[in-house]
């Protein structure tokens, strides 16, 4: 199990609204991008625009950020396209057996150390922009030509 797909696909249509910006950014071009459905990236960036990362306008093609580069954190993108819950980010199973003194302790053993996990997770992704992936995508298309 990993986290959902959403995620990435969230910060490259940020990435791409930028890199192609002065071009038209609709759902058709970034989803040939991503390599999906254009209905995936209608429906994400339906999740952006809630979370105020995106402008789209009903009507007229094409998308632009809502905030600069500098300001959009992986943690802004990982939290408005519904990752995990809060504090879910692993789950424990629901119901071991009560008899058995792993099955009794397990929850109570783990579940601490998966909300820090959780929380240094949200700490990492919190300290890396979009900005960041932009310049490293230029920099990598730089060493490929």
């Amino acid at each position: 199990m990993s986290i959902s797909s959403r995620f990435a696909v969230g910060i490259h249509i940020l990435a791409l609204i930028e890199i192609n910006k002065g071009g038209v950014s609709t759902s058709e071009y970034l989803a040939a991008s991503v390599n999906t459905n254009p209905a995936v990236i209608r429906k994400i960036m339906g999740m952006l625009k809630n979370a105020g990362l995106v402008n789209v306008r009903p009507g007229i093609a094409g998308a632009e950020l809502a905030k600069n580069l500098s300001e959009i954190t992986l943690l802004d993108v990982y939290k408005a396209v519904n990752v995990v819950q809060e504090k879910e980010l692993f789950s424990i199973h629901e119901n071991p057996n009560p008899q058995c003194p792993v099955g009794r302790n397990i929850q109570n053993a783990i579940g601490p150390l998966f909300e820090i996990a959780q929380t240094a997770l949200e700490k990492a992704l919190g300290h890396v922009t979009i900005e960041d992936v932009v310049k490293d995508i230029i920099e990598k298309e730089k060493l490929n030509h």
